[in-house]
């Protein structure tokens, strides 16, 4: 059963009396003994995976011509480039080479669809599983899992390489508090450094510790004087702050050039290769959700030469990611999805590019419980809508949710005391889960 309207659930109360010295106030004592006693029983979602690295395909990544090719379509639909065989047997996009000898690993989802065919519309769907509205901003998966979860290993539970890709990526109508820690710089930069982690010159350790004490008696002062979440927002960032600034295990976590030179050549000295590798290393590390952004595949014009620029060193380094995963044995509890705001048009338009399509487009799933070689759904023969199992962006972030542990319909609250589904009638897929 749901805890309804109020945020709170017998779990979040264990976990909080787990973590020892948190001081719960009467008031909240009082609310989780009445939910106690007004529920019968709670249904617990096993968390399959403990991590989600968010790889996200900005402008409307075609679906053609990389996870769901139609080799037997007319030229003009099937476009120049040609499908070869997966290990699985299945056809794959020639622009996938290292992927097509994994596919036994991952899934694919080939039947993604819905009506936005607006970048920013089809980024929020597809960030938050909700269409836009215009009375409410909704929270990103990342900020709902650090909303749910919170830090692990002193490390920020959300993390997006290397800024916050979109308005859409932050926390909505919860707290500012559950906002992206950004990096700042681009892992695949020389002399690339996570903005604000280090101490500044002249200060050591003792002076630090000294800054903090006095920080935390003004932060007592104003949260007694203002109740607002600006004021608990700043307080989380700067205790978040001092956290990275003085627990080695987590400022090692950023440092990419602590990794051997064969791993990183094996990723690709690149932005691609770089960025999947420093998201690998922070969700080993602890980071609950890591959302990073690659290339740009708005292709209105050209798409044959703008596939074959930015997809070697994707698949490159998506290949080593999941490689990486399997061998160190974090495959199974950490999920890797690949998605975009839409996919596109089925046919070649006049300047031999493709325009947006949201009515069909594929999305990749592996790792964190998701059943290997699987294709879920499909497309109809020239890739216009889907044939088959149909999948809305609500399906899609309720199974996530799910794999992380988290009831999608729970009710979190919205501005005005008002109870908001984490996802409102999103469907798990069960085919998706092993």
């Amino acid at each position: 059963m749901k805890c309804k309207g109020n945020g709170l659930s017998r779990r979040s109360f264990l976990t909080v009396g787990a973590a020892g010295g948190l001081g719960l106030s009467l008031a909240q004592l009082l609310q989780f003994e009445q939910l106690r006693a007004e529920q019968k029983h709670y249904d617990f979602i096993e968390a399959k995976a403990k991590s989600i690295i968010h790889i996200f395909l900005p402008g409307g990544a075609a679906h053609q011509e990389s996870w769901d090719p139609k080799p037997y379509a007319p030229i003009e639909y099937r476009g120049e480039m040609k499908a070869i065989k997966a290990n699985t047997g299945e056809w794959i996009s020639e622009t996938l080479p290292q992927m097509a000898q994994l596919m036994d690993k991952v899934a694919v989802i080939r039947s993604m669809t819905h009506s936005e065919a607006a970048h920013e519309r089809g980024t929020h769907n597809m960030f938050t599983g909700y269409r836009p509205s215009p009375a409410l901003q909704f929270p990103s998966i990342g900020s709902v899992i650090s909303h749910e979860y919170g830090p692990r290993n002193n490390l920020p539970p959300y993390v997006c390489i290397p800024n916050v890709p979109n308005e859409y990526a932050g926390p909505g109508y919860l707290s500012s508090s559950f906002a992206p820690f950004s990096l700042g710089s681009d892992p695949a930069a020389g002399g690339f450094q996570v903005r604000d982690l280090s101490l500044p010159g002249g200060v050591d350790d003792t002076r630090f510790a000294r800054r903090r004490t006095a920080l935390e008696a003004v932060n007592e002062y104003f949260t007694k004087k203002d109740k607002s979440d600006a004021v608990a927002a700043m307080n989380t960032f700067y205790e978040r702050a001092y956290s990275l600034i003085s627990a080695p295990q987590a400022r090692e976590a950023f440092k990419i050039e602590a990794e051997p030179e064969a791993i990183r050549n094996e990723y690709g000295m690149n932005t691609a290769g770089q960025r999947m590798l420093m998201a690998r290393r922070l969700a080993a590390a602890g980071v609950r959700l890591v959302t990073l952004t690659y290339g740009g595949w708005d292709m209105h014009n050209n798409i044959t030469p703008g596939m074959k620029s930015q997809m070697p060193a994707f698949d490159q380094a998506l290949a080593a990611l999941i490689r990486d995963l399997d061998r160190t044995g974090l495959l199974s509890e950490t999920l890797v999805m690949v998605s975009s705001e839409f996919g596109r048009t089925p046919k070649i338009n006049a300047t031999a590019g493709r325009d947006h399509w949201p009515k069909v487009f594929s999305v990749m799933l592996a790792g964190g419980g998701i059943k290997g070689g699987m294709i879920y759904g499909a497309s109809d023969p020239t890739a216009s809508e889907p044939e088959s199992d149909p999948v809305l962006p609500g399906d899609l972030m309720t199974t996530v949710y799910h794999q992380m542990g988290i009831v999608a319909d729970k009710e979190l609250m919205a501005p005005g005391n008002r109870p908001i589904e984490i996802i409102d009638g999103g469907n798990l897929i069960k085919p998706l889960i092993s």
